[in-house]
């Protein structure tokens, strides 16, 4: 589905429900898994979190992943683990592009039994699940936060738990923190001490209800809103002030593009600042690199400029993001220049109007580009790739009164 994006409605007011996280959702879907008198409230509807529950609940020995890289990591380190049950990983072509060998060589260090079914390094793969009673093990802790999140989720239910060392400088340190928080909260222990993390094993835990907070990754397109309108007021539930979310620092980044942020309840209300004075940006979101899309067409949307760094992992998501960035912003005129791991974007006021935006499979260059349609007409190309976290995205934004027509060319 293509869907041209416009409207006239220059004042936002409305409150949208968000549900909840995907990176907490899946997390503790792998720790219901291990400890099934866990139940969960406020789930994520994403994709990848019924692929994560589907693959868990399944038997069959081909599990197929598709698009989704949290799953692809969590339940590599689960099934290596899961003692006489032996399946072939896989998923979409693109999933077969994206690298797994270093959390594959931290699971065999532990005597996880995997081998690469064709090229090495990546999916798919097949897992022989083992009883694993080594303990330490290392990684580079310069790597995606995923492959260290799949081996403490489940460490608790290792023998002799796990005593992880992180090798170099460690990024991502929010959802590695988000991961030891979600076991603390079931009275599981753990440390993380420097450059050492250690999980130690816990048979049992108590019968608990856990309540999964609302996304901030998908509240970040609301940030993007409430920015580039004239004037706006929109609350979102349900978040926490404190929130285990690396992605929480919208708050303090888009204060900097006047939008404020007032927190009641699990009532959180942004609103458009009058007579803001806009500077170009300076970011560094090592932390926080999945709102990188949002906040670069943000200030595009505003007509500032920014430099962002610590976007290294990028490259090997559902796209290499900083490539389609660069090729999509260009097509709308800006000047934008990518490296390895930054984007610099030159502060233009004008934006070519009647633009496609190709989406590459990726759910996040179709909602980060969406707010741009306050400024310029805008055709968003593969528009159903969104469900693969937000499903509701486009029925929010009609709620806002945006105008959406299917199937359309410009010609």
């Amino acid at each position: 589905m293509n869907l041209l994006l416009q409207t006239s409605q220059h004042d936002l007011q409305e409150q949208i429900a968000i549900t909840g996280s995907k990176s907490e959702t899946n997390r503790l879907l792998l720790l219901q898994a291990l400890y099934p008198n866990i139940s969960l409230a406020n789930t994520s509807n994403s994709d990848d979190s019924e692929v994560m529950q589907k693959a868990l609940i399944g038997n069959e020995e081909i599990v197929d992943i598709h698009h989704a890289g949290t799953a692809m990591r969590f339940l590599t380190a689960y099934f290596a683990v899961n003692e006489g049950r032996e399946v072939v990983l896989t998923g979409s072509q693109r999933m077969t592009e994206r690298p797994i060998k270093v959390l594959v060589e931290a699971l065999q260090q532990l005597g996880a039994q995997i081998t690469y079914e064709k090229e090495e390094g990546y999916p798919p793969i097949r897992i022989k699940g083992q009883k694993i009673t080594a303990h330490k093990v290392s990684i580079p802790a310069n790597v995606s936060s995923q492959y260290i999140s799949a081996l403490l989720l489940v460490a608790p239910k290792l023998e002799n738990g796990i005593e992880l060392t992180l090798v170099g400088e460690i990024t991502s340190v929010p959802y590695i923190k988000m991961t030891l928080a979600l076991l603390n909260d079931l009275n599981i222990q753990t440390s993380f001490v420097e450059n050492v993390i250690t999980v130690y094993p816990k048979k049992e835990v108590e019968t608990k209800v856990m309540t999964v907070e609302s996304d901030w990754s998908s509240a970040s397109y609301f940030f993007s809103l409430v920015a580039l309108a004239k004037t706006a007021c929109i609350s979102l539930t349900s978040y926490k002030e404190t929130s285990l979310q690396g992605d929480s620092a919208l708050v303090e980044i888009y204060k900097e593009m006047g939008v404020t942020s007032h927190f009641e309840g699990n009532k959180l209300t942004l609103t458009k600042q009058r007579d803001f004075e806009y500077k170009d940006l300076n970011l560094e979101l090592n932390n926080t690199p999945d709102i990188a899309q949002t906040i670069v067409v943000t200030c595009l949307g505003l007509g500032i400029g920014c430099h962002l760094t610590g976007l290294h992992t990028l490259k090997i998501k559902e796209t290499d993001r900083l490539e389609a960035l660069r090729i999509e912003l260009t097509k709308l005129g800006a000047n934008i220049s990518v490296t390895n791991d930054s984007l610099t974007l030159i502060a233009t006021k004008n934006i070519n109007q009647e633009v496609r935006i190709d989406t590459y499979n990726d759910h996040r260059m179709a909602m980060a580009f969406a707010p741009l349609a306050l400024k310029v007409p805008i055709v968003i190309n593969n528009a159903d790739v969104v469900s693969k976290s937000y499903p509701d995205f486009w029925d929010d934004l009609k709620k806002l009164n945006f105008l959406m027509i299917q199937k359309w060319s410009f010609t």
